[in-house]
């Protein structure tokens, strides 16, 4: 891993999605879900030049629970389906009950992504 990976944003992978809600709850945390799939290039550009950065990663890591998720396998078409996506990447925001109090569809530069982060916090106040 190079060092920039090693600033941005730390996702974790929960046992499943249950349990993520679990955690949410429990740390009084929003989940950020990055829902991709492997073919999706704007999810690519994501995953290689927006999470990686210090910024994004300094942001994120203090606020959220940090989770990826690829819609085409595991829970992901389960979730895909309950959360009515259509786009990938999109990118959600979600309390522990498993409500999505901010979603955003589509790729974004990393002063839009943490102003995307900053409006979620804001919406599930």
């Amino acid at each position: 891993m190079n060092t920039l990976q090693a600033q941005g944003i730390r996702f974790t992978t929960p046992k499943n999605w249950n349990a993520a809600l679990a955690v949410a709850k429990k740390e009084n945390k929003l989940i950020f879900l990055d829902a991709y799939t492997t073919w999706c290039g704007p999810c690519k550009y994501m995953q290689e030049e927006i999470f990686p950065l210090a910024s994004v990663g300094k942001f994120y890591n203090a606020s959220f629970i940090n989770i990826k998720m690829d819609m085409e396998i595991g829970e992901g078409p389960d979730l895909a389906s309950s959360f009515q996506l259509v786009a990938v990447p999109t990118l959600l925001f979600i309390n522990g009950d498993g409500k999505i109090v901010y979603r955003y569809e589509g790729a974004l530069k990393g002063r839009e992504l943490i102003a995307l982060g900053k409006k979620a916090l804001n919406s599930s106040n």
